[in-house]
């Protein structure tokens, strides 16, 4: 994709993961849209931040689990910049059992409609622009909850609600990848565990004891937390060089899917 020009909406956009893929870029001259909606002790650092690219951004709070706000948010990108290109769909909402313990009835309705809802209501009010920009690219985020659900060491970190809805974000990936065809590419980013969403730099970790953030690190190949920088690699990589990759999901976790079980030299045999 040529950027120069180019239009982004990020959501999520006011720290962490959101944050550093709207930085990224704005320095690769595209015009970025930032939404949020909680956080708002972090806003003056997302200004200042953004007032040092020296790119154009406009900076929105909306409340995504109003859908109805849904349209005017992307109306409103439309009448500053004029166009959209890039879709950074980048909402969620995850309770940790560690943190909320057993599902109550508003625990499990708000990590639906953000994480899952908000997504579907927000592709559609941008679809028709995407297509429009006849080089469109929308990026779906989820997390392997949706593959490994709430088991194994991740049994602290993955509520239930939130890995059914991590599930359903995959399937909505492929459907709308046909739907934008052939003038927009609708992929996913599939996160393991990353420093700010459900690694060291959040609230949950420090709950874990130590024997149980071990468990999650030895599950790892890598031996890591994947980082910001990680996951902005693969945003770029999505945008920049892939043209030809629509429909696919591109998991970014260390290999903590396939998990940390070692392979064992192979046997001399009997024959």
């Amino acid at each position: 994709m040529m950027t120069e020009n180019k239009v982004a909406l990020v959501l999520g956009a006011v720290k962490g993961i959101g944050k550093g893929i709207g930085l990224a870029l704005a320095r690769q001259g595209i015009n970025v849209a930032l939404n949020y909606f909680d956080w708002e002790e972090n806003v003056e650092n997302l200004k200042r931040d953004f007032d040092k690219t020296g790119a154009e951004h406009l900076i929105l709070k909306t409340d995504l689990c109003d859908t109805d706000k849904i349209p005017e948010m992307v109306e409103t990108v439309i009448k500053r910049f004029g166009r959209l290109d890039i879709l950074i769909n980048n909402i969620e909402r995850g309770g940790w059992p560690i943190v909320h313990g057993p599902y109550v009835k508003n625990q499990w309705d708000l990590e639906l409609a953000t994480t899952l809802r908000a997504k579907q209501w927000v592709f559609e009010s941008a679809l028709p622009y995407l297509k429009k920009s006849r080089d469109g690219v929308a990026i779906n985020f989820s997390s392997i909850a949706g593959i490994v659900g709430r088991s194994g060491p991740a049994s602290y970190i993955f509520n239930d609600g939130y890995s059914a809805a991590n599930r359903g974000i995959s399937l909505l990936t492929e459907t709308w990848a046909r739907m934008a065809a052939p003038e927009a590419r609708v992929n996913e980013i599939v996160l393991g565990i990353i420093e700010t969403r459900h690694g060291n730099q959040t609230r949950g970790w420090g709950l874990l004891s130590d024997h149980q953030k071990k468990a999650l690190l030895d599950h790892i190949p890598a031996g890591r937390i994947g980082s910001i920088d990680d996951v902005v690699k693969a945003v770029l990589f999505i945008i920049n060089d892939a043209p030809y990759m629509t429909g696919t999901s591109l998991r970014i976790d260390g290999g903590y899917v396939i998990g940390g079980e070692r392979v064992f030299d192979m046997p001399q045999g009997v024959v």
